[in-house]
Order: structure tokens, then sequence, then C-alpha cells
């Protein structure tokens, strides 16, 4: 079997790769020259834990080769961005272009699957699009929706080992890309609708934006109150029928940042819990940027000079190097503008960024007067335990085990 995975970024390569190691013959197409350079050196562009073995190992056996265009096979997978436009409507341009550039190698009997998270309908449209161009294909290729579920840092387990829900356009779409997945996912594959697979994707994500919206409230109120709120969700959480989530600078990354935002943005009458989550979470970063700059301003105030101010952390989650709408980002971005005040900016997982100079975090921490956990990554863990008398703001829970 022969598949071209349209795509080769934080999902699309490591679902190639996995793909590639039981034994398809898998070509990974990607725009950029300089991705598919890497990759056909065996190498790897992001940063995420044994994907650069699996790569490695596959490019090494032949079983995967990256292309600046697609080709014959015996099945396409959509594995680019979605990402939304100024009003939050879903962009769903590179899906439709990426749908397009295989529409010419398509033929009877191939299977077409997006993965790209997409509203609903939109399985059904790209569908469209092919049958219009190729209508001697209606009824002779299978199309479905097919959403990934994985935790970046834990991709390459999670990949072969989580459920997956399978959407076809018809039953006999669903069966056909089912049994595509089996070769290389050892969850269960659920299969339903394509409409009913695209929505589940959107509801997962809101439903865990909503939880973290609740969290990020609490952290707010109890900051009015004097109440560490990491010592109140530890103790609400002994109740056995409450998990309240752990609070945070805000939610990044190309998931729960914007999914909602495709269930919202078609449905704003009847989406009113989504989307106050969503604007609570979009909150939380300004409150904590707010609050850096009044602190240097208090600092500066009672010292007569301005701070030095450690912004620990500029991915979306800890330990990796992915800063897609990463609240770290914007919160220091925020703090280099408005404060006043000398920024030392630090994330570990990356060596160069095109906007910020990027300082060790171990020196960051030495010369700071204020510092700002913004990440919980593990490089962190052992200074955050130091006795100090900096002047520390937690907005990551990674001193919450101290009063």
């Amino acid at each position: 079997m022969k598949a071209v995975f349209m795509g080769l970024g934080y999902i699309g390569l490591p679902t190639a790769a996995i793909a590639a190691s039981k034994g398809i013959d898998v070509v990974g197409v990607d725009i950029n020259p300089a991705i598919v350079e890497t990759i056909n050196q065996g190498k790897i562009h992001i940063a995420e834990p044994e994907l650069d073995k699996v790569v490695k190992e596959v490019v090494e056996k032949k079983k995967l080769r990256a292309s600046l265009k697609p080709e014959e096979a015996d099945v396409f997978l959509i594995v680019v961005p979605t990402p939304f436009k100024q009003n939050h409507r879903a962009d769903i341009t590179y899906v439709e272009n990426a749908t397009r550039s295989v529409i010419p190698f398509l033929s009877e009997g191939n299977l077409f699957i997006i993965e790209s998270t997409s509203p609903v309908k939109t399985t059904e449209k790209m569908a469209a699009i092919i049958f219009k161009e190729r209508p001697e294909l209606q009824n002779k290729i299978y199309v479905a929706y097919c959403p990934e579920r994985v935790l970046p840092g834990n991709v390459i387990y999670e990949l072969e080992n989580n459920d997956r829900i399978i959407g076809g356009i018809n039953p006999v779409s669903s069966g056909e890309a089912a049994a595509f997945y089996s070769q290389f996912v050892k969850g269960v594959l659920h299969q339903t609708d394509a409409r009913t697979a695209e929505m589940c994707k959107l509801t997962e994500n809101s439903s865990r934006d909503v939880q973290i919206a609740f969290a990020n409230e609490l952290s707010i109120i109890c900051e009015q109150n004097g109440i560490n709120v990491w010592e109140l969700i530890e103790l609400a959480n002994k109740h056995p029928r409450v998990n309240i989530l752990r609070p945070g600078c805000g939610v990044g990354g190309h998931c729960i940042a914007i999914d909602p935002w495709f269930i919202v943005s078609d449905y704003p009458e009847q989406a009113n819990i989504i989307k106050q989550a969503r604007e609570t979470n979009d909150y939380k970063a300004d409150w904590c940027a707010q609050k850096v700059i009044d602190t240097c301003h208090t600092f500066e105030m009672q010292h007569n000079r301005e701070p030095i101010v450690a912004c620990m952390g500029l991915a979306f989650k800890p330990d990796i190097d992915d800063l897609r709408e990463s609240p770290a980002k914007y919160i220091t971005s925020r703090i280099l503008s408005e404060a006043r005040a000398e920024v030392l900016v630090v994330e570990p997982n990356i060596t160069t960024h095109k906007t910020f100079s990027l300082v060790n975090y171990s020196d960051a921490y030495q010369q700071a007067d204020i510092i700002v956990w913004l990440v919980r990554h593990k490089e962190f863990l052992t200074l955050s335990q130091k006795a100090s008398k900096k002047i520390e703001l937690d907005f990551c829970g990674i001193k919450r085990n101290t009063r």
C-alpha cells in the first residue's frame, strides 16, 4: 500500500512516520523545500520525543520520502493547518488547496481522508469539489474524516494507542478508512458519519477549553482574596466527583485555542458557554500581562529604578517547542512593549527566535528582580524551589506546593 500525506507538520510527520514504520510506503508532501530536504536526510524539523528515531529508521529503509508535490497512491491524507480568520471563522483554504492538488492523482478505489480539524460539513464540501472536477469518480472512491487526538510531547505513543473516530461520507468509506488505520493504530476505531466525526473533534477541545476556563476564573477570584488557588483545587479535588484542571496563563496551541471558535462562529446564538469560556481564557493572558506590568511599576516606585524581568517560557505547554497561539508568547510581547523594565526572555526548547533574543534560563533567574513563571518546563523546576527574595509571579503552578 502507498499513502501520500499532504502536510508534514506537528501531526503530519509523526503520522506519516508511524504508518511507514508499519510497512506502508509513504510519500510526505510539504510546500517548504527546507522541510522536504531535512526529512529526506532522515532528520526532523520539530521537537517531539522519539520522532527523530522513527523518521531516521523509515527514511533509511526507504519507506518514507518527502516531496514538494503529490503523486499517485492508494491513500491520500490531508494533514494541513486550519487557522481562523479575523472574525474567528475557520479558514479551510489549506484544506481546499491540498485537496485540489491531489485531485489529478486520484483513481478508482482510492481512499481520501481529511485529518485536519475542520468545521462540520467540510469533508462533504471537499468531496463535492473532487466529484465536480472528476465526476467519473463519483461512488468510485472512498472519502472520510479522521481527526487526530494526540498530546504534544507524547505523540508517538498516542498515535498508535489512542482510539480514533472515523467518519465517512457513507458507511463503506468509514469501513475502508478503518481498515487503513488498523494497520498502525492499536486503539479502537469507532466508525460514524463525517459530520459526527467533525463535531466530535470540536467538542473534545471545546470541552477542555470550558474546563480550563473554570480553573482560570477561579485563579483570578482567589488572587483577589489571598487564596492559594493550587491548594484550593487540590483540596476540592478530594471530593470523589470533582476534578478541576490546573489554571495557567491562558490557553494556546493549534487545537483548544482555536477549535471552539469553529462552533461559535457557525452557531453564535447557541454556543454561549463555549464562547464565554474562550473569552475567559483569552482574558487570562491579558490579566497576567497586566499583573506583571503593575508589578514592574510598583518595583520602580519602591527602588527608584526599572526592574529586570525574566519571562520564563514561550511555548504553549511544558517541554515542547510549539509556540502556536501561545499565551506565554503573547504575555511576553506585551511586557516588552508596555512595561518599564529590562526583559529577559527564556525558552529552553528553542535555540533562536526571529523576534525574541533568548537568554539561558539559569542566567535569567540569577539576574532578574522579577521572575514571571509562564510555562512549567522541567528545566525550571529546580530553580523554582530555591529560597529567594526575588518577586515571583507564578502563573503556571510551578511553585504550587509553597504558600
